[in-house]
């Protein structure tokens, strides 16, 4: 017999207002915009229907749907074992850096091609420029220092006859640099986003894997799973984000004219401290931590900015006009 259907809250309260994703899953609908889900669709012990988030074809059939009934997209894939995001987490991310920039505009959010944003570590995936076009419009530069991501996302923009002339691609040819080699001569960009690497080792990076296997499956899981995706370069790299980030606002600082506002998550709360002394040796005029929480899970955004009132007036009269 199975257990009594638990009382589910309408609305996930702490994803962002704007968000499609605030209520649970109507898997009805998503199964009409990609059959393919319905064979991963089961009930669970509470009599839910639910996918099996331990399997990883489950999770990527449901990003596939998610991204074909809410963001139109035709086609979407990753190659195996290469990170496979949650939508809802990475469209929160979109529509607060939005916010960021409708701050500066009365209350009203920038819309339009004219709009660029430069997506650091874009990934495999291309989660982030896909949700940020067919929501406000935006046009996006992805960059990554992984060959084979920055060719699955070019595959994803060219079978999406939407994405195509919205969003290019650029293979970040050192590994050390953030926007050195990317951001070129004279080119602007109203924001820049970014999801480091969260961890400093492979050992770290796999023993975070093992922590959330035993968590789904309420078991002790000691060996290693693929399950969850993503190569060495999207999970970990030397110093781990706290490094990672700290070199981004040291090179940002070499771009201060180039952008209005650079951005990037924070996992880990205890990076801020060091984040924040990095902006203030670096000089920046305005900086803004805003968070975010997605189920148990909870991270922030760290935006900041060079420009002072004067240079963010004159950004917004010569690059934002005509813009809505």
């Amino acid at each position: 017999m199975l257990p009594d259907k638990r009382k589910h809250s309408k609305e996930k309260s702490r994803l962002h207002p704007r968000s499609k994703h605030r209520e649970r899953y109507d898997f009805k609908p998503l199964i009409a915009s990609h059959p393919d889900l319905e064979r991963y669709v089961k009930l669970n012990i509470y009599n839910d229907e639910s996918i099996d988030f331990f399997d990883p074809e489950a999770v990527k059939s449901l990003n596939t749907a998610l991204l074909k009934h809410y963001y139109d997209i035709e086609f979407w894939d990753i190659p195996k074992n290469y990170l496979c995001p949650p939508i809802p987490g990475r469209a929160d991310y979109i529509h607060h850096i939005a916010d960021v920039l409708s701050s500066k505009n009365f209350g009203k959010i920038p819309i339009g091609e004219q709009i660029r944003c430069l997506d650091i570590g874009v990934g495999a995936n291309c989660v982030y420029p896909i949700i940020g076009n067919k929501e406000y419009r935006w046009s996006f530069v992805g960059c990554d220092i992984d060959p084979i991501s920055i060719e699955s996302a070019k595959q994803i923009v060219d079978k999406n006859d939407s994405l195509k002339g919205e969003i290019e691609l650029r293979l970040q040819t050192n590994p050390k640099d953030v926007f050195f080699g990317i951001i070129q001569k004279e080119e602007l960009f109203d924001l820049t986003i970014c999801n480091p690497p969260f961890h400093s080792s492979q050992d770290e990076a796999q023993a975070s894997t093992l922590r959330k296997l035993s968590n789904l499956t309420h078991e002790k899981i000691t060996e290693p799973n693929l399950n969850f995706g993503g190569q060495n370069t999207e999970l970990w790299c030397e110093g781990g984000e706290e490094k990672f980030i700290k070199n981004m606002i040291r090179e940002s600082k070499f771009f201060s004219n180039s952008c209005f506002w650079f951005s990037t998550l924070i996992s880990k709360q205890s990076n801020l401290k060091n984040a924040y002394k990095a902006l203030e040796k670096a000089e920046a005029i305005e900086v803004k931590t805003i968070p975010m929480g997605q189920g148990n899970k909870t991270s922030r955004i760290l935006a900041w900015t060079f420009l002072s009132q004067e240079q963010q007036e004159n950004w917004k009269a010569t690059n934002w006009k005509e813009k809505f």
